[in-house]
This record gives structure tokens, C-alpha cells and sequence, in this order.
């Protein structure tokens, strides 16, 4: 099959009238200064590689314009977080996620990361199947058409207080898996039955230095490493977060990560705002990347992450949706600039080509597709279409569409060779209709337990 690109961003950067040819999922030809053949399906507009949102929480979508009365606090956030956790039947969470997986397929999504801990029963229960929750979102991310990089979470304790560890609280009991090496067995088993799979990939994370002592994180990474998996990790969202660690470590979260031997070319840290010199030299120095999620940033209040000096010391950098505030990997990666302006009272922090690099390639590695985010020969087929003749981008140079466009400007979205979204609509799902009697469902199972 033949698509034929009014504009299409290569490696090289834009490029006019470029026909890219698909077999079997994969790109053979990449044909820059042509005009369109009777059989080339045309892409008006500025055709992008496939987009990743490199970090997701797919049933924090439920919260969406539900947490705004009463002010409050990152922490006051999280308790609602919690109540809408604890309801959450395999059913009821893999109808969720396949509307939210399908509304980040229009945004022009092909690859989502979900940092997944919702692993058991409300209880702490084992479900017959222990991967039932895995399992419903495997199925969602199909049905949506995404690719889904499963990033299994240890989370064992319920937060750090006063340099001691706190027992998981209630609403947090079926993140646990009682401790590191139960959560090893688990993910190893999950990783086993997954495995030959072409849409899907297993990581692991640590939810954060929180949740996690520092031998704890140690297995974690260990097998991350044993498997070339990619590893994720909270770090730095929010300042107690790094009173705690170095109350109780004497070193930041950064620094809990470093020596536990979690920081690496392989591993994706997540938010990373309040970060200090040497927390951004540590990850500079191992390759590690960090993964920015701009709307919930600003949500929840949490501050503005260091995209100056990350992106000064050559910390790659990728975007994640998080909680769902949005579903709009193009926002999020402008909100990479926006951020950065903010900071530094100056403009042209990032190039487009790194806005258009940080939602896209870097945004593939961060979740182990090496062989996607860029449209050349071998390469997974995805092709992104944004409009240039829409109120957003009307008249907008198309090597800065990148810094104007978003969701609402995406046409056509093309992941493996297989058209996921035509003229801006999913060709599967209603996903308006889907995203209204999912999230009912949800509030209506948490209405039932109070």
C-alpha cells in the first residue's frame, strides 16, 4: 500500500510530496518530491511519525473535569484518585480503557505506556486469573488500535514518613504484591504468557521511592536489566516527595534511584520537576530519560520540570498524558517549549524538530520500540496526517505545525499499515458515546460502595 504526504517529517526533517510505500505493517520506500499516483492513498497536511504517550494512567481518565470544586491539593487529588481505583472490576476497567486508549488514538497515539499497579482484587485478593487486570488492558489497547508497552508496577508500601516505610492503606491494597520477589514471579509469569507478541511489550516500573525501599527497587530494576526491558519510574513530583527521601536516605529521590542501580540508557523517569543540579547531572551522566507531562504538571499544580537544563545536558526527553486531562500528545509536547519559557523568560528552548522528537522517537524507545517514530525504510508503518486547513493551523508554516497543531487537528492515523482513525473519527468506536458509558459505569460502581 502507497500513502502519498503533502509534507512528511523524515529524519532529515520536512519534506514535500513524499510517497512512503507499506508491506506487511512495515515502511519498504520513503520517496521525497513526488506527486500523487491514481493508487496512492493522499495525506493533506503534515504527515508525523506515530506518536507515544510514554506515560499513561488509563482509568485516571474517569477524573477528567470531576476534581475542580474544591481546590485542594496534589494529595486531596489523590484520595478521589483512590475511591475510583478501588471499584475497578476487570470489566468495568478494560471498557474504560479501551475509550480512553481509543480518544489518544484520535490525538494520532500508536504506542501508549501504561504504568499499571491496579494488579488485584479491591481486597488485596488474587483474581483467578492473577492477570486478569493486565489481560483487560491488553484487549482495550487492541480493540482501540494502539500498540501497549504494559509497565507493571511495584508498589509495596503506602508511603514515607518520618524515615520509616507506611503499610499500604486501604484503598492501596491491591497495588501490592506483598513484596519484591512475589512482584518478580508475577511480572515474570505476565511476561512469559505475552510473550511472541507483535503489539505489545512488558516493562516494569517502580512506582516511586514512596512506595518502594531501596533493596525493593534493586530487584526491580535487576530484572529489568536481566530482560533489556524498558524501566519507569515516578520521580520528583512533588517537593515532600523529596523531603521524605532525604530524611530517610540522605539523598534525593534521584540519588535512591542511582544507587539502586535503576538509572540507565533503558530507564524512563516520570515528571522529574523538582529536580536539583546533581539529580539532572545523575541523569545526564547514565542516559536516563525523562518523560514530562505537561497538562497534568499544570492540573495538579505540581510546578514547572527543568526542560532547560535537562535538554542543555542531553537528557532525551519524551511526553506522557498521565492522568488524562487531555488526550493530546501535541499539546503535551509544546507544553516541553511552553514549560521551558516559562522558566527561563525566553523563547526557541526547543526546536520544533525536538517538540516533533520528543512525542514521537523518543517517546517509541522510552517504551522498547526501537522500530518506531520515524518514517523511514524498516520501520513500523505509522503515519500520523495533521490538517493545515483547520482555524488552529490555517496559514501556519508547515515545518511549525508542531508548536500550533493538536488532537483536534489530526485527520487520518495509520499504525501498522492498518488506518486506526479516517477523517478525525475512530473507524471502530464511537469513542464520544464509549467515553460517556464507561466513566457512568465507574461512578456508579463508586456511588455503590459508599
Amino acid at each position: 500500500m502507497s500513502f502519498w504526504c503533502e509534507h512528511a517529517w523524515l529524519p532529515g526533517g520536512l519534506a514535500a510530496g513524499v510517497r512512503v510505500e507499506t508491506d506487511a505493517g512495515r515502511v519498504t520506500a520513503v520517496e521525497p518530491g513526488t506527486t500523487p499516483d491514481p493508487t496512492d492513498t493522499v495525506l493533506p497536511g503534515v504527515v508525523l511519525p506515530g506518536l507515544a504517550d510514554a506515560h499513561s494512567h488509563a482509568f485516571h481518565r474517569a477524573l477528567r473535569g470531576r476534581t475542580h470544586d474544591d481546590g485542594g491539593s496534589f494529595w486531596t487529588w489523590r484520595e478521589r484518585m483512590y475511591a475510583v481505583a478501588d471499584v475497578l472490576t476487570p470489566a468495568a476497567y478494560e471498557e474504560l480503557a479501551t475509550a480512553t486508549y481509543a480518544e489518544l488514538a484520535l490525538a494520532g497515539v500508536t504506542a501508549v505506556g501504561e504504568f499499571h499497579y491496579v494488579h488485584h482484587a479491591p481486597d488485596g485478593g488474587r483474581y483467578d486469573d492473577p492477570h486478569a487486570m493486565a489481560g483487560a488492558l491488553r484487549r482495550a489497547a487492541s480493540r482501540a488500535g494502539v500498540r501497549l508497552t504494559l509497565l507493571d508496577t511495584c508498589y509495596l508500601h503506602g508511603g514515607l514518613e518520618d524515615g520509616s516505610y507506611q503499610p499500604l492503606a486501604p484503598a492501596q491494597r491491591r497495588f501490592g504484591d506483598g513484596d519484591a520477589d512475589a512482584w518478580r514471579t508475577r511480572v515474570e509469569e505476565l511476561r512469559s504468557a505475552w510473550a511472541g507478541a507483535d503489539d505489545v511489550r512488558v516493562g516494569a516500573a517502580v512506582h516511586s521511592v514512596r512506595a518502594l525501599a531501596p533493596e525493593e527497587i534493586a530487584v526491580v530494576a535487576a530484572w529489568a536489566r536481566e530482560h533489556g526491558a524498558p524501566l519507569h519510574a515516578h520521580l520528583s513530583e512533588q517537593p515532600g516527595e523529596n523531603r521524605a527521601a532525604r530524611t530517610a536516605h540522605g539523598t534525593s529521590p534521584t540519588g535512591v534511584l542511582d544507587a539502586a542501580g535503576a538509572l540507565g540508557p533503558r530507564t524512563t523517569v516520570v515528571h522529574g520537576v523538582h529536580l536539583d543540579a546533581d539529580d539532572v547531572a545523575r541523569l545526564a551522566a547514565s542516559g536516563t530519560a525523562v518523560c514530562v507531562c505537561p497538562t497534568t504538571e499544570r492540573d495538579l499544580a505540581d510546578g514547572l520540570a527543568p526542560v532547560d537544563r535537562l535538554a542543555a545536558t542531553g537528557v532525551p526527553l519524551c511526553v506522557g498524558s498521565d492522568q488524562h486531562v487531555a488526550a493530546d500528545l501535541l499539546a503535551e509536547a509544546r507544553g516541553l517549549e511552553e514549560h521551558a519559557r516559562l522558566r527561563t523568560g525566553r523563547r526557541g528552548v526547543l526546536a520544533p524538530a525536538a517538540v516533533v522528537e520528543a512525542a514521537t522517537a523518543a517517546g517509541h524507545r522510552a517504551l522498547g520500540w526501537d522500530d518506531a517514530g520515524r518514517i523511514e525504510v524498516g520501520a513500523r508503518a505509522d503515519l500520523v496526517a495533521v490538517a493545515l486547513d483547520t482555524p488552529a493551523t490555517a496559514g501556519t508554516d508547515p515545518a511549525q505545525a508542531a508548536l500550533v497543531a493538536g488532537a483536534r487537528d489530526v485527520r487520518t492515523v495509520v499504525r501498522d499499515g492498518r488506518t486506526v482513525v479516517r477523517d478525525g473519527r475512530h473507524v471502530d468506536l464511537d469513542v464520544a458515546a464509549a467515553l460517556r458509558t464507561s466513566i457512568a459505569r465507574v461512578w456508579d460502581l463508586v456511588e455503590e460502595g459508599r
